[in-house]
């Protein structure tokens, strides 16, 4: 059964046609990095799949629920949280809170969900310890135990980075989506990102990656998708898009990372 399930997705920004009917399944485990130059689509895929921005039609569905149907009525912005709560997405810029030390960033959007809960004023304090356990436990996963009290202003990009990703793994998504993970970080501070994203991977954590990072994308991937001009180009394991690819428009673009 697939995950994450995705059907001639069609995009348009006035009258650029940004997507151009994209389809796509991803298995539980799976590692999808999508790749292809800039503005060939591969951001705004992850943008209509999170709903930041509403697609023009085809469809969307994550572990059987329905995200998008374009042939559908308009949702309320109550059902639409909901299923928002299945996915996290980790941008390339952290969004991360200024006034909040790293533990707070990453428990205020469970302690704002526990506040629904019917138990929540009966088990207050048990439900805020266990949030703060579970927290400390992927910061701790992440290397980041000894920056519990720290602000975002105290951390470097990378550290930054990694709250980001600990606040998204904090909801149990069912797909974790990453934008761009290490394109607003140092050369010397991306290889501690990927060695996180990595360590995800040997999990079985089900993720989307875009990423310009080829060798990355070639080693941590189960599957890669070329994006070019709005529409998959190519799709197949690594060894077949990196190794063996069928498109002359693939073989140009990873040629320009070659050594």
């Amino acid at each position: 059964m697939s995950v994450l399930e995705v059907k001639d997705l069609m995009k348009s920004f006035g009258k650029t046609r940004v997507l151009k009917g994209v389809s796509f399944n991803l298995e539980e485990g799976e590692v999808l990095s999508i790749i292809g130059s800039s503005g060939s689509g591969k951001t705004t895929i992850l943008r209509c799949i999170n709903q930041l921005e509403t697609a023009d039609s085809g469809y969307i569905a994550v572990d059987d629920e329905v995200f998008f149907d374009g042939t559908q009525k308009k949702e309320n912005a109550t059902e639409k949280r909901k299923r928002q709560l299945l996915i996290g997405l980790v941008f390339q810029d952290f969004h991360l809170f200024p006034q909040y030390n790293v533990l707070k960033n990453v428990t205020l959007a469970a302690e704002l969900l526990a506040k629904e809960r019917e138990d929540y004023k009966h088990n207050k304090k048990q439900i805020h310890d266990e949030i703060v356990e579970k927290a400390k436990e992927i910061l701790r996963k992440v290397g980041l135990s000894d920056k519990l009290e720290n602000y975002p202003c105290e951390l470097s990009g990378g550290q930054k980075q990694r709250v980001s990703i600990a606040r998204a793994l904090m909801l149990e998504p069912k797909v974790l989506f990453f934008d761009e993970p290490t394109s607003a970080l140092d050369p010397e501070l991306t290889g501690e990102i990927l060695k996180v994203i990595k360590g995800l991977a040997e999990e079985k954590t089900t993720m989307v990656i875009v990423t310009h990072e080829m060798s990355f994308a070639k080693a941590v991937s189960t599957k890669v998708i070329f994006m070019d001009d709005g529409v998959i180009a190519e799709e197949g394991t690594p060894e077949e898009v990196f190794d063996n690819p069928k498109s002359e428009r693939t073989r140009a673009f990873i040629s320009k990372f070659d050594d």
